[in-house]
């Protein structure tokens, strides 16, 4: 059983950056993937990014691309998202999820969701 508790949402102006923290309590096998979706007010969750635990390959699509950037510290069993140039539109509740599957923006896919973290960009 794998639980995560996101962490580093808060307040910040267009422009500027945050870092969340995904972190996980149990094991998390190399083959996991784990993934930072979000949801925005009135809009569906969408898919952000995902890793591979074992050997940190990540998958990613749209405009979030160049912005965020996934990375994980497998010592402190944590995946971290580093955003900048944080726009208006990138407000949303963060939410890491994990689970044996390939790096897919499939929800369905990923067993173990954390409760998710708040994120608002002020213009």
């Amino acid at each position: 059983q794998v639980q995560l508790v996101e962490s580093g949402g808060g307040l910040v102006q267009a422009g500027g950056s945050l870092r969340l923290s995904c972190a996980a309590s149990g094991r998390l096998f190399s083959r996991y993937a784990v993934v930072w979706f979000r949801q925005a007010p009135g809009k569906e969750r969408e898919f952000v990014k995902a890793i591979r635990w074992g050997d940190g390959s990540t998958y990613v699509v749209g405009s979030v691309k160049e912005r965020f950037t996934i990375s994980r510290d497998n010592a402190k069993n944590t995946v971290l998202l580093q955003m900048t140039s944080l726009k208006p539109e990138d407000t949303a509740v963060y939410f890491c999820a994990a689970g044996d599957t390939g790096l897919t923006e499939r929800q369905d896919e990923y067993d173990y969701w954390g409760q998710g973290t708040q994120v608002t960009v002020s213009s």
